[in-house]
């Protein structure tokens, strides 16, 4: 049977994964430019949200370095 340590930690992982799912949807689906289904972003370029997210081509690199980071370790 798992601890209240081990619970809670649990639930800090789980909410951290969440959210930074979130941050990352938002930032691929809705603030970067569709290729082929929409010729237009949904939200343009200049608003004052994409103060708020890294450039674009951390929406390529980061995941890279995360999957390479997982192969390497395992």
């Amino acid at each position: 049977m798992a601890t209240g340590a081990d619970q809670a930690v649990g639930l800090g992982l789980v909410g951290f994964s969440l959210l930074l799912f979130t941050y990352y949807t938002i930032w691929v689906i809705v603030l970067l430019e569709p290729f082929l289904l929409f010729p237009q972003p949904f939200v343009d370029s200049d608003h004052v949200i994409h103060n708020y997210f890294l450039p674009r081509e951390y929406s390529v690199i980061l995941p890279g370095v995360a999957a390479l980071i997982l192969l390497l370790c395992v």
